[in-house]
């Protein structure tokens, strides 16, 4: 706690006692109090109490220890593209993805000055991405911080009128700053995708379409990519997304992440996966969920 600006922490201290009461109700989030996280937490499970962790590692760790039930962790942005580390970390995390929650994201500029005072503005790499031709235009220099309430905190600490936050407009009350400027994301659709992670999974309850995330590494061999993938177009099976990412410094981009619509059982789904696995050099499944908007 103590990574925390001081405004942020006994607000933060009192989360953890009640996350600590009761962990079966807790999920983890990444940032203070007011962060996109957190906001996102709040509407897909209102009745769940709120665990915030500064590192995105410190959530998924609260949740293998069982101080948390699940963890609530951005994925991928539609400005911004995919959260930083985020496909190392769910591999190896051993947490399974249990659901997922869209928040359409409004920015802020917070502050305790004015905006023609503003010389600096400090959150969330991806806070920054988003509102990098706003910031542009303006002459003000973005600086990075571990989160976007957080930095809302430390701008309160500071009290420097030069420099403000990139917040929700909802954290300013929280660390009595104001709201110099709204709604300042270089396009209107922006929007995070959220998962919900759990240490097990179960089945998706209800009716209606799922997804299903994965991760694999395919064989060293020509046209290995196009082999892996003939299963799901000749099975009719929907993947929305597809991913490649290095590891070891190899830069040999060799492993994949992949959402596709439907569910382990599913025939179509089952024979893909097989030869996909034929294919590859392993596969490995990292969750199965229903669907919180439709995918095309």
């Amino acid at each position: 706690m103590e990574n925390f600006a001081a405004p942020a922490r006994p607000i933060i201290a009192a989360m953890i006692a009640d996350a600590a009461a009761a962990p079966d109700r807790a999920v983890a989030f990444q940032g203070a109090p007011g962060a996109n996280s957190h906001m996102a937490l709040r509407e897909a499970l209102p009745d769940a109490l709120p665990l915030p962790c500064f590192s995105f590692e410190d959530a998924i760790e609260a949740v293998r220890e069982g101080r948390a039930a699940r963890a609530m962790i951005p994925i991928e942005n539609s400005l911004h593209g995919r959260v930083a580390d985020i496909h190392f970390l769910l591999p190896e995390s051993g947490l399974v993805i249990t659901g997922e929650h869209f928040l359409p994201i409004r920015h802020a500029l917070l502050g305790t000055g004015t905006l023609e005072q503003v010389r600096e503005a400090t959150s969330h790499v991806q806070a920054l991405g988003q509102c990098r031709l706003w910031l542009r235009a303006r002459g003000i220099t973005p600086v990075a911080y571990a989160d976007t309430a957080g930095a809302a905190a430390l701008v309160a600490e500071m009290a420097n009128p030069e420099i403000a936050a990139l917040a929700p407009a909802g954290a300013a009350p929280l660390y009595g700053l104001d709201v110099l400027a709204s709604d300042i994301a270089d396009a209107d659709h922006n929007m995070t995708r959220f998962v919900l992670l759990a240490r097990e999974g179960a089945a998706p309850e209800g009716d209606g379409p799922c997804m299903t995330t994965l991760v694999f590494e395919v064989k060293n061999v020509p046209a290995a990519l196009y082999k892996a993938l003939g299963g799901f177009a000749t099975n009719g099976v929907n993947m929305t997304k597809l991913e490649s990412y290095q590891r070891g410094g190899s830069f040999a981009a060799s492993e994949f992440y992949a959402d596709i619509v439907g569910r382990p059982g599913d025939p179509a789904i089952d024979r893909a996966l097989a030869e996909l696995g034929f294919h590859s050099k392993w596969v490995r499944l990292l969750g199965t969920y229903r669907q919180a908007r439709p995918r095309p």
